[in-house]
């Protein structure tokens, strides 16, 4: 059974906070005590959630927490049992920075046939409401296996 899941992406702005809030809604709802963290590989380091994440997140009334981007490290990897990332070149990144983490690092959509979810930085609001919905349901098949 897993308690410490790490969620990464680029920045830690836009996609990890928003997995990392819904996994986290999804992981109380089951009453499980799980530790859900999220870094960036290229993070834009003590920036909040960007905007259009954030009220994405608040308009389908999900409550983010307050949001900080941090740097992926070793030790980060170390600490998580499970490792979710949104694209396959975010495998690629965490090998190269820690081979041994191999075994422990999936796409977030997984369960929709190793679908990658999109960075919807700089881009119009039509991407990041595609980027939540994808999100939500990759979450939510996650939910379902972890509570087993």
């Amino acid at each position: 059974m897993f308690e410490r899941i790490l969620i990464v992406c680029i920045g830690n702005i836009c996609r990890s906070p928003c997995a990392q809030t819904l996994m986290r809604e999804a992981a109380s709802r089951g009453n499980r005590n799980l530790k859900i963290d999220s870094a960036g590989l290229a993070a834009q380091v003590g920036l909040p959630m960007e905007p259009t994440a954030r009220a994405v997140l608040l308009e389908h009334r999900h409550r983010p927490l307050e949001h900080r981007a941090r740097q992926l490290d070793i030790a980060m990897l170390r600490q998580a049992e499970l490792v979710l990332v949104m694209e396959r070149r975010h495998v690629d990144g965490i090998y190269r920075l820690a081979p041994e983490a191999r075994g422990k690092i999936f796409l977030l959509g997984k369960w929709q046939d190793e679908q990658e979810i999109r960075d919807p930085f700089r881009r119009d609001r039509t991407a990041f409401e595609q980027a939540y919905r994808q999100i939500r349901i990759a979450v939510e098949a996650w939910a379902i296996r972890l509570s087993h």
